[in-house]
């Protein structure tokens, strides 16, 4: 339970300061830009990772949660668990973000909602989140899980990844790399255009960056 409780309020944190950043830049005329949208979301991860990391490995995300399970890092039913809970914390964070920010800049900003850009396919967008979310899954996998790499200061790395993935897909397909990111925000009044693409893109690009580097980089024990 105590796993739960942490994933809940590490994937409320993301959603509430990543849609309200959002939110925040219409309302300053785009001070914050691009770059101030990468930072939020890259910072929360970074600090929610610290935060909860020795109690639930701060997944915070679905897709992770499904490539540590493919690699048996996480037991299936603690897994259901996870998600849900991350699915539920996204929903009360799209929901209390509501009583925050004028309801005028949500709606000019779809909550927050990752979506295509002008322009972009499906195919392009469903690409785009499955490479970004391998990247994301392949420095988790390195950082936190291989326990080689530096787990001390593992949500410094695993951020500054949300960062710069914002950097290149914001503006392409939103660069979600998350279901719950998307969920929460759909449902409480950005629409649920191409769900889809957001749950089998991360999923996709998660389990085969777990995949690859259990397989290919991991150190295996001799016996």
């Amino acid at each position: 339970m105590k796993a739960f409780v942490a994933e809940f309020i590490a994937t409320f944190a993301l959603i509430f300061v990543g849609v309200g950043a959002i939110a925040s830049n219409y309302i300053s005329g785009g001070a914050a830009g691009l770059t101030g949208i990468a930072l939020a979301h890259g910072l929360t991860i970074a600090v929610m990772v610290g935060a909860i990391g020795g109690v639930s490995g701060a997944h915070i995300n679905p897709a992770v949660t499904i490539g540590a399970m493919v690699t048996k890092h996480i037991a299936p039913a603690k897994a259901a668990g996870y998600i849900v809970s991350q699915c539920l914390g996204a929903i009360a964070a799209a929901a209390l973000i509501k009583l925050c920010v004028p309801a005028s800049a949500l709606a000019a900003v779809g909550m927050g909602t990752p979506a295509l850009g002008d322009g972009i396919s499906v195919g392009q967008g469903l690409l785009t989140e499955i490479i970004l979310t391998f990247f994301l899954m392949f420095v988790i996998y390195g950082v936190a899980i291989d326990k080689r790499g530096p787990t001390k200061i593992a949500g410094l790395f695993i951020g500054l990844t949300i960062t710069l993935d914002i950097f290149m897909g914001g503006p392409i397909s939103g660069a979600a790399m998350n279901p719950a990111r998307h969920l929460g925000p759909a449902l409480l009044g950005g629409g649920l255009q191409n769900l889809w693409i957001y749950w089998v893109g991360p999923i996709v690009g998660a389990v085969l960056a777990a995949l690859v580097y259990q397989n290919v980089l991991e150190e295996r024990t001799q016996g």
